[in-house]
């Protein structure tokens, strides 16, 4: 099974504004509202690609059983505890420029944390754990790290996908995979990375760490994966970007997918690339048959063998 934690899900509402101004009535041209977080985009991607997956975390409110209700319809598995206060609403502006502003996430006490982390007993090994986002302002940054070690003694593999003090955090449990974008890795390591050579020797002084593989984003330059096997870059297929909304986390879903499905590294990235520039080039998430299409349009530059 693929467990998904999102600590600060929301309702995503995105509005497309084509002119927005400051300062007056705007009126949109069209709208619509989704559950947001990362951990819950992944579970979304992974269910469109054909797999069965739990979504774990906090929710709270009338916002939060909307996000309940509207994950039961798409036949997600929930274990979710709720929380006194609501769950965030995030507001994406979309129109020649994109414009958030993601709300507050509601408190979240120490006897909720723990209850979370009993949940991850019931982990066995072969099954997959994806610590995705952002961790709230009242909870420890290391959360990531100590959910991470409870994973691991069960036998179980580790994808996370976040950034500043709980990436950095989470690295001395050495999670399965990390997929950092470009911005994130500088971020972690103090350094300007704007090129896939830029980020050679940090990814593989991280490989060198005991991090089992690393595939770090960069937009329209693709992706740069390293394993202890070797390194390689993939280029993106053609295409219009339309959402940005869950782009990386359909990457996440696409290499985990991919790998449930008995996939070699070799094939797994170029499938999870695929699975970011579909749901980019939509304006919603990517299926499985635009996925496979535009994989056809992806190459493996090797950077170094293992």
């Amino acid at each position: 099974m693929i467990y998904t934690v999102t600590l600060n899900p929301s309702i995503d509402y995105i509005v497309q504004v084509e002119n927005f101004e400051q300062g007056v009535v705007n009126r949109s041209e069209r709208d619509r509202k989704q559950p947001g977080g990362k951990g819950i985009n992944v579970s979304r991607v992974l269910k469109r690609l054909g797999h069965e997956t739990k979504a774990i975390g906090f929710l709270g409110g009338f916002t939060g059983a909307y996000v309940r209700n509207a994950l039961e319809k798409e036949e997600i598995g929930l274990s979710f505890i709720e929380v006194e206060g609501d769950t965030r609403i995030n507001v994406k502006i979309k129109g020649k420029q994109e414009t958030e502003l993601n709300g507050t996430a509601p408190l979240i006490k120490k006897e909720h944390v723990q209850a979370l982390l009993e949940q991850l007993t019931e982990l066995e090994k072969g099954d997959v754990l994806v610590l995705a986002g952002s961790v709230p302002q009242a909870m420890p940054q290391t959360i990531y790290r100590s959910m991470t070690q409870i994973a691991k003694e069960r036998g179980a593999f580790v994808a996370v996908d976040t950034s500043g003090e709980a990436l950095h955090e989470v690295l001395a449990a050495k999670p399965s995979f990390i997929k950092p974008n470009h911005h994130e890795l500088s971020e972690l390591v103090s350094k300007p990375i704007a090129s896939i050579e830029d980020a050679i020797p940090h990814v593989q002084r991280l490989i060198g760490e005991g991090i089992e593989s690393i595939l770090v984003s960069f937009a329209g330059d693709g992706a740069l994966f390293a394993s202890a096997e070797g390194m390689f870059h993939v280029n993106v297929p053609s295409g219009e970007v339309r959402n940005s909304v869950g782009a990386g986390d359909s990457v996440v879903a696409g290499f985990l997918a991919a790998l449930q499905e008995g996939k070699s590294l070799e094939d797994a990235v170029p499938f999870a690339v695929a699975a970011g520039s579909a749901t980019a080039f939509s304006d919603g998430f990517c299926t499985r048959e635009e996925v496979e299409r535009l994989q056809q349009q992806l190459q493996r530059t090797i950077k170094k063998e293992g």
